[in-house]
């Protein structure tokens, strides 16, 4: 085995692991979170870097956008060109950069997401304010480091003027870390900077003082005052940007919805294209057209209403179901001496002027050597005119330039630099005006050299410096604040109204769990009439509800659950479709069933209560307000017992009497208000002692002496009695007996069980359903008037091997 064929073991988690922590290490540091000095990462300094070099700045002609990231490619980003020149583009796109740092001519893009044109189309520039980022970089300011192949030297850091950090904010993602810094107004950070230098011990709410949030340059109204404040405390912070909208009066009494700003990083495109959707969908009724009117008067989108159609409560649906709204989460990271740091506010400013002091003193000292050498010079200039005889003399009586030189500092105590400069001085600085020139720059560079190190030597003055030329810069290039801010986070509350159009419909519900919603119109031209709905074989409708779309219908099932169903969710059909199972619209369990279906304007009313009924003899009585729900699914609305199950559930004023009657022909009545009202959840209290194997059938409202009680049995006899002879009592009782049943071989059965039982104000037309499927017609006055116990007569012609199982009221 060769030397290179030897193969060492290794565990792959620790190759692994090594690999992607170098991996980790480069993007982090290198490619995705900015440097908290000049607020830019490695492409954007290496672009901005590679222009200034090559010399394409603002006062000199475009030049082509390819040409620059070869340059960049090619000395200092070994990497795609793709991924330079979407760097570029970023830093010439208005609605991403507070102030853009390239300069662009051509197609670079636009907020609908638009690309830029390739860049061997575009062409670019420097723009004066990233010159301000590159100022003094000539000036030993900021260090240097080796490109990746040793040819050439790239900045480290770019000396930023400006605290391009906050001014421009940035955004990135890098492994473990991602980075959210919103651009910022350059006045304000500046005066913040100014302040905080002016007096470091600045608290971070005296800071909120210059920096009052966000700035974006696409406007915009941002909410959210204590997010703010979180995100400059901790570095993490959350805040809602609205867009700018106004609602405009238009002819004809209509309406409609100006948007002149959106936020910051919204596609316009797509923002029309959601309104315009949710107006296809009809979501919302009342849009009549959503236009895209933006040119080169800026952004403007019109939402165009409908006659009489809620502007507000439009505006409300679209803030929350489109990017009219969005949340902005800050996260502010940057790397801080190499490694990535999540910072406050006052840390980033901290930072900042540590670096301007850093650039600026290292500047002066770049200066002050420059000054000191030259007036070296001078001075040795000066001293050689002054005895310009012997010194001619001196350079007569030498061989060559070297030995001149040697001379000149032997003999008059000159120093190297300073004799070099007399051996190249020209003839005419001989002249008088000459040598007082030279005398009068000696004198000015003495002052420059006093006045710089007297920046070096106090700190005040470095700061006044480093004031004056940040306050420059805020006067040339500051512009007026973007964004609004608004301290409270206004709630959006969507009413109802807006999302659907009131209408009055019906809403049937079948035996077997078939619900639709029906238009009066589809009702009408179906012939009118209630009976001719249509529905599976062998079904039959139960509950017919007259309602309208903004109302809700309380779904109660035996299992003691119930559901809150608004009406515009169901289904819509023809008069004459079954419909669809009622499973498809609220998550029930397909073995329970409904027993209650109460349509519901507001449960507002403190007068209303809810009554409940079960099989075993239960009565529970609950305020309506306990209902109220924002669930969609199974919410328990009554506890039930084993073996038990509820037979009703209804709508109570808390004034009358219930009557409950059993399949054995018990029947009990008593005041309501012997049910105190309890939770939604009790299970309620006795209302009638049962015999073993009876149960609950029907569960009736009766109030004072009028009327008759009508009961029917398995067979189909029935009979009326009069309600003034089922006298109150007091619930928990074994009640009355209600019917008689024949028995005997010689004698025709009249049923073994009562089916059900009807309070009679007025005719009752009834149907009775059998276990067979048979469905018959009779009124309640086909029953004859008879005492409690009597036996009652055929209404209904039921086989005696068949039997009733479900009465209805047909109106």
């Amino acid at each position: 085995m060769s030397s290179l064929e030897n193969f060492l073991p290794a565990f792959l988690e620790e190759v692994v692991g090594d690999r992607f922590g170098r991996y980790s290490k480069y993007i982090i540091q290198d490619r995705a979170i900015p440097d908290v000095r000049d607020g830019l990462k490695p492409v954007q300094r290496r672009i901005l870097y590679a222009m200034y070099d090559s010399g394409n700045t603002p006062d000199k002609p475009y030049r082509k956008s390819a040409k620059t990231v070869g340059d960049v490619m090619g000395n200092y980003h070994p990497h795609g060109d793709s991924s330079i020149y979407e760097g570029m583009v970023r830093m010439a796109q208005p609605w991403k950069m507070g102030h853009v740092l390239v300069d662009g001519h051509g197609n670079w893009g636009s907020q609908d997401d638009d690309p830029a044109a390739a860049m061997r189309y575009t062409e670019a520039r420097l723009s004066p304010i990233a010159l301000e980022l590159l100022r003094d970089i000539e000036k030993r300011t900021v260090p240097f480091k080796d490109n990746f192949d040793n040819t050439a030297m790239e900045p480290v850091v770019l000396p930023a003027r400006f605290p391009n950090l906050l001014v421009n904010g940035v955004s990135g993602i890098s492994a473990g870390f991602a980075t959210e810094i919103p651009p910022h107004n350059l006045r304000e950070v500046i005066d913040a900077c100014i302040a905080v230098m002016e007096k470091p011990e600045l608290s971070l709410e005296e800071i909120r003082a210059y920096v009052k949030g966000p700035d974006f340059p696409t406007g915009g109204i941002i909410m959210g005052e204590e997010g703010i404040r979180d995100a400059y405390e901790t570095g993490k912070g959350r805040i809602y940007l609205r867009s700018k909208t106004e609602i405009d009066n238009m002819r004809g009494g209509k309406q409609q919805i100006v948007i002149t700003e959106i936020p910051y990083q919204v596609v316009k495109s797509r923002l029309v294209t959601a309104m315009e959707n949710i107006r296809l969908e009809k979501k919302v009724d009342g849009i009549a057209e959503v236009r895209d009117e933006s040119g080169r008067n800026g952004l403007r989108i019109v939402v165009e209403l409908k006659k009489e159609a809620d502007a507000q409560g439009i505006l409300a649906y679209l803030l929350k179901k489109t990017d009219l709204q969005v949340t902005y989460n800050f996260n502010m990271v940057a790397i801080v001496n190499k490694a990535p740091r999540q910072l406050g506010l006052k840390a980033m400013l901290d930072a900042y002027i540590a670096h301007q002091r850093e650039v600026v003193t290292f500047r002066t000292q770049y200066e002050l050597e420059k000054l000191e050498d030259r007036a070296h010079v001078l001075e040795g200039l000066v001293k050689a005119l002054n005895i310009l005889d012997e010194v001619i003399a001196a350079i007569k009586a030498s061989k060559n330039r070297q030995d001149a030189q040697n001379n000149l500092q032997w003999m008059f105590g000159f120093t190297e630099r300073q004799a070099d400069s007399i051996l190249t001085l020209q003839l005419y600085r001989l002249t008088n005006l000459e040598i007082t020139s030279l005398q009068k720059e000696l004198d000015d560079i003495q002052k420059k050299i006093a006045t710089l190190r007297g920046i070096l030597e106090s700190d005040k003055k470095l700061i006044a410096l480093i004031k004056k030329e940040l306050i420059e810069i805020r006067d040339k290039y500051g512009i007026d604040r973007r964004s609004e801010i608004q301290g409270e986070v206004e709630e959006l509350k969507v009413n109802l109204e807006v999302l659907v159009a009131q209408e009055d419909v019906l809403v049937t519900l079948s035996h077997e769990g078939y619900i639709k919603r029906t238009s009066m119109l589809s009702f009408t031209r179906s012939g009118g009439e209630r009976e001719g709905s249509g529905v599976k074989e062998g079904d039959y409708i139960k509950h017919v509800l007259d309602v309208d779309t903004l109302q809700n219908i309380l779904i109660f099932t035996r299992r003691g659950q119930y559901f809150l169903l608004p009406v515009h969710q169901i289904p819509e059909f023809k008069w004459k479709d079954n419909g669809t199972a009622i499973v498809n619209v609220i998550p029930m369990a397909k073995e329970d069933r409904i027993v209650s279906a109460i349509p519901l304007k507001s449960f507002d009313d403190p007068e209303v209560s809810l009554v409940f009924v079960t099989k075993r003899g239960q009565v529970k009585r609950t305020e309506l307000k306990e209902y109220e729900t924002k669930r969609s699914g199974a919410v328990a609305a009554c506890k039930v017992a084993d073996g038990d199950e509820i037979i009703s559930v209804t709508v109570s004023h808390n004034s009358r009497e219930i009557l409950l009657l059993t399949k054995q022909g018990m029947a009990i009545r008593f005041a309501e208000n012997e049910v105190n009202a309890m939770g939604r959840v009790s299970a309620g209290v006795r209302g009638i002692v049962l015999k073993e194997e009876d149960d609950v059938i029907s569960a009736m409202w009766v109030e004072g002496e009028e009327g008759e009680v009508l009961v029917v049995s398995d067979l189909g006899y029935g009979k009326r009695t009069l309600l003034l002879d089922y006298p109150v009592q007091s619930r928990g009782g074994k009640g009355v007996q209600s019917f008689e049943f024949k028995e005997g071989k010689r004698v025709k059965p009249n049923g073994s069980i009562l089916a059900g039982g009807f309070h009679c104000k007025e005719p009752l037309s009834l149907l009775a359903v059998t276990k067979e499927g048979g469905m018959h017609h009779f009124n309640s006055e086909d029953a004859p008037l008879a005492e409690r116990k009597s036996i009652g007569k055929q209404v209904a012609p039921v086989d005696k091997k068949d039997g009733i199982v479900d009465l209805l009221i047909r109106s």
